[in-house]
């Protein structure tokens, strides 16, 4: 029988190796579900042997805590910018500056689309990721290594056996085009703030202080660069670089070409305009550089910008079309979003009639009016947006859009709270909008996951008040179902039978399925484990909900104004009484820890800090990311810092990792 350590390292590579294919390559060679026996035996077995967890084995992706700033990493080797240019003629320009510096008449470049994202810094030490940086201002960035672990694409470990000892690999993390769009649609369904295009996405998650809400959004990332590198890796171009990355597992960008002399390049900036509608991706470019390595050393910088290379930019697309309207939409929470209406206009491949506006401000800062002539920008040629209005050519006529104070679709005045800088209805299920999207949430497949369930069919129930609230759908009978367009006696019994069987569910997705504001899937787990049941929740205290982990004042606050509101308990009631039920459990109430918020830092020699935290969590701690008055009690291993400091400041009980042990031995299992 095979040893957990030998077993462990086998399933590991194993992992790699198909994560790569999926991943990478996107070119798997199993099937899903044999991929998710190799991940779960993983799992088991590295539960079972806490002491063989490494940080970069594959279920480590995520864990870390959340941070309360980033820390500043100095670059090694300057990530420099490059210049610009814009036509065939400054790209001529270039050559003859660098073939008259050089003396050499033709020159090998490589050519790479210009990724628009963030660029990253990934420091490998003997195969491993050890460290991710963004560029900063070229000299000093920040540390993302918690989030950028989160990025399927990047490899935690490089494959093979000829890895250098130390190299830092440069790349650009972006956000695909379908998953900022899903990213979006989802967004904009639950009335929670979208993201203005892929680039804004992917730096706005990368700077999350929570990786695990980082590790929910779509990234993505290409490597095009080596920073430092130890002196076993010695590439004679950059080219070989390319290939040294793919064969390491890194994912390289297909369209890279090696192309002799300027006139070349020009061909392959042409062709890659033509295509970059289909990419999948965001560009605004194609970068140029000298292959060669001694090349590049002779050619040298100039005002901090290296003169072998030089990143061609593409013309914006633009055009002008009318805004004839503004519509107002409701979400799920109440959020009110505005939507501009625009003369049919072809921009970057598509017709493009209507754009978000996002929210109130947008409109003021803008200043736009009806009938206006806007401009309208696809953000990398690919997302359609209003981005300014041609105030020369405005009609004597042209309306204020009136910023609506009631809602559009039941009537009811608007509210602003706090800084939010959306406005919204808070009507709740009362609003026939906010009704509709918050049946089709409760039904949709995180929650109580009805197949059938549509929101065409939702529309229809809503309407003709067969449904006002979720918990009417478990008093729906086969003759209200056969009256309506589309339902015969078959489908209507599969939607009944799908009813049925949502009543045996679980407390999370029950409490998922309530649609309670900022309450996703992972906070309605968090909630289930530490209460058990429903009614320990609808009592709880702010106090009891904040000591909950990921939920924070305003998330306990959104908890206590749903339960406190005698409509929404009336539902949850209703919903019991139908027959929804779930697994009960003691929850984390009555345990040693409860209440109690512990912080871990520096390294743990007997397990990693992913275990620790689940085995505090099981005794009813929330593990919290910082130092503050609040601490129960810190946690320091070898190479604690700023935390171990502030906590003997705030005289903050200390525990060795030798204490820990022992506290664990004696509370477990009590």
């Amino acid at each position: 029988m095979m040893e957990p350590e030998q077993e462990i390292e086998q399933l590991r590579e194993q992992v790699r190796f198909h994560l790569h294919r999926y991943h990478v390559l996107d070119d798997p060679e199993i099937a899903d579900v044999e991929f998710d026996l190799l991940f779960d035996r993983l799992v088991e077995l590295e539960n079972a042997n806490p002491d063989l967890v490494v940080p970069d084995s594959p279920t480590q992706r995520v864990g870390a805590e959340p941070s309360t700033e980033f820390d500043e990493v100095v670059h090694a080797i300057p990530m420099l910018s490059l210049d610009k240019c814009v036509s065939g003629d400054e790209i001529k320009a270039w050559q003859d500056r660098c073939v008259r510096i050089l003396g050499e008449d033709i020159l090998s470049y490589v050519c790479e689309p210009k990724i628009d994202g963030v660029a990253v810094s990934l420091l490998y030490e003997d195969g491993g990721l050890v460290r991710a940086a963004t560029r900063g201002n070229g000299e000093v960035g920040e540390d993302i290594t918690s989030n950028v672990r989160t990025i399927d694409q990047v490899p935690l470990r490089l494959l093979g056996v000829d890895v250098p000892r130390s190299i830092e690999i440069r790349g650009e993390i972006y956000m695909p085009l379908a998953g900022f769009h899903a990213y979006n649609a989802r967004a904009m369904k639950s009335g929670e703030k979208t993201v203005v295009n892929p680039r804004n996405g992917a730096a706005g998650s990368l700077r999350q202080l929570d990786p695990g809400v980082t590790a929910q959004r779509p990234l993505s990332v290409f490597c095009y660069a080596m920073g430092r590198c130890s002196d076993d890796f010695r590439p004679r171009t950059h080219a070989d670089v390319l290939e040294a990355f793919r064969k390491w597992g890194c994912c390289v960008n297909p369209r890279v070409e090696v192309v002799e002399g300027c006139e070349a390049c020009i061909v392959y900036i042409e062709r890659l305009a033509q295509e970059r509608a289909s990419l999948g991706y965001e560009i605004d470019g194609v970068v140029l550089k000298a292959n060669d390595f001694s090349a590049q050393e002779r050619l040298g910088s100039v005002t901090r910008k290296p003169r072998w290379a030089m990143a061609f930019k593409y013309p914006a697309e633009e055009v002008t079309t009318i805004i004839t309207g503004v519509e107002f939409q409701v979400g799920r929470t109440g959020a009110i979003t505005p939507v501009a209406k625009l003369d049919p206009v072809f921009v970057g491949g598509v017709t493009v009639s209507n754009a978000t506006l996002h929210n109130m401000d947008e409109i003021a800062r803008l200043g736009i009016r009806v009938g206006d002539a806007v401009i309208v920008h696809r953000a990398g040629d690919v997302i359609p947006q209003v981005v300014g209005v041609v105030e020369s050519r405005r009609p004597a006529g042209a309306r204020r859009i009136p910023i609506p104070r009631k809602c559009p679709a039941c009537g009811t005045v608007l509210e602003k709270i706090g800084d939010e800088v959306v406005v919204r209805c808070p009507s709740g299920m009362t609003c026939v909008a906010q009704r509709k999207e918050a049946i089709e949430h409760f039904a949709s497949r995180s929650g109580m996951d009805i197949e059938g369930l549509g929101d065409k069919l939702i529309d229809q129930l809503v309407d003709q008040e067969l449904v006002k609230t979720p918990a009417d759908l478990y008093q729906l009978r086969g003759e209200d179902l056969t009256e309506l367009d589309r339902m015969g006696a078959k489908s209507s019994a599969n939607l009944l039978e799908s009813i049925r069987k949502s009543c045996d569910t679980t407390l999370a997705r029950f409490i998922h399925a309530l649609g309670i504001r900022e309450v996703g899937e992972a906070t309605a787990i968090a909630l289930a484990e530490r209460f058990g049941d429903l009614e320990p929740l609808m009592a709880a205290t702010l106090d009891e909900l904040t000591e909950v982990e990921d939920v924070g004042p305003i998330v306990a606050g959104n908890l206590r104004s749903f339960f406190d509101n005698s409509d929404n308990n009336e539902i949850v009631l209703a919903l019991v009484a139908a027959g929804v039920c779930w697994p009960v459990t003691d929850g984390l109430v009555n345990v040693p820890c409860a209440g109690e918020t512990w912080v871990l830092t520096g390294t743990l020699e007997s397990m990693s800090r992913g275990e620790a935290r689940t085995r505090l969590r099981n005794l009813g701690a929330k593990v919290a990311g910082s130092v503050s008055p609040n601490t129960t009690r810190v946690v320091a291993g070898p190479g604690a810092g700023a935390k171990l400091a502030r906590a003997e400041v705030l005289e903050v009980p200390v525990l060795s990792e030798t204490d820990f042990l022992a506290f664990l031995r004696n509370h477990e299992g009590a």
